[in-house]
């Protein structure tokens, strides 16, 4: 086994380790809002809504929890964006900077905080705070407007509510794509927490392997079947050859991708090479 292999495997497994701690705690802030479903959703079957408005204070009470619970929510989902976007991806950065490093042969002391490096992680952590609070608001929508068709269906019959059909129609463990498919929500926060560490260490390598090593070429490692901007591209990725500006371009391809970048100090100056040859 090569040491560049095993260097890469140490990568991997150090943003395992990011990785699973960040969608740990991205699944137990959303748990509060599933939680908080289910135990209205159970309070609502058991009563029997009479004459007054909303059924009477055992359905203002369980209301009244759901809205605690949302706030309770918003709190521990923006909790984890912020430590996500301020701390951890800075390590992740720093991470993938001290690979590149490292599969060069160079101390890891090389990596400094440069304005071009700080400027590398102030866009892409602001990118993907932005993504996962417009995820945070996105469901926060979605529980309103959960807890209003409950209020509505509570003012509007006699009989036993339809459970069923409210969580159908307002699944909370779940996101919603832009196509407007609904995945779990556990599936998401792997793939998206995925999508930004990996974005986030090959920047850092593409970054370092010009500003430190002074190369502008970088070799590929990626899944055997994976394209260069996407998983379908049929411009394959593995084992060739690429610009920094390139690897820049396209740190990663597709959620859960496998992309690593290798310093290739061996062709500095070299002006004959097209990005994407093969090795």
């Amino acid at each position: 086994m090569s040491t560049r292999i095993r260097r890469g495997r140490t990568l991997r497994s150090r943003l395992l380790s990011f990785i699973t701690d960040a969608v740990s705690r991205l699944r137990a802030a959303w748990s509060i809002l599933t939680i908080a479903q289910t135990r209205l959703l159970n309070a609502l079957a058991a009563i029997r809504p009479g004459r007054t408005s909303g059924g009477g204070a055992a359905l203002r009470a369980a209301f009244a929890v759901f809205n605690t619970s949302l706030a309770a929510f918003n709190r521990a989902a923006m909790a984890f964006a912020e430590r996500w976007a301020a701390t951890d991806l800075p390590l992740i950065y720093r991470e993938g900077a001290w690979t590149m490093l490292d599969n060069a042969d160079r101390r890891n002391d090389l990596f400094t905080w440069t304005d071009r490096h700080r400027a590398a992680i102030t866009t892409a952590s602001a990118q993907f705070y932005a993504d996962l609070t417009g995820r945070i608001s996105e469901a926060l929508r979605r529980a309103r407007a959960f807890l209003r068709a409950a209020q509505d269906a509570a003012r509007s019959t006699a009989a036993r509510f339809d459970v069923t059909a409210l969580r159908r129609d307002h699944p909370l463990d779940t996101v919603l794509y832009a196509n407007q498919a609904r995945h779990p929500v556990d599936s998401w926060a792997r793939a998206a927490i995925t999508w930004q560490a990996v974005t986030t260490a090959n920047t850092a390598a593409a970054r370092t392997a010009l500003d430190e090593l002074g190369t502008e070429w970088v070799e590929i490692r990626d899944g055997a079947d994976c394209g260069w901007t996407e998983h379908d591209d049929p411009d394959r990725a593995n084992r060739t050859l690429r610009t920094v500006q390139d690897a820049l371009a396209h740190p990663s391809a597709h959620p859960n991708c496998q992309r690593e970048l290798l310093p290739r100090l061996d062709l500095i100056g070299r002006t004959t090479i097209r990005s994407g040859a093969p090795l």
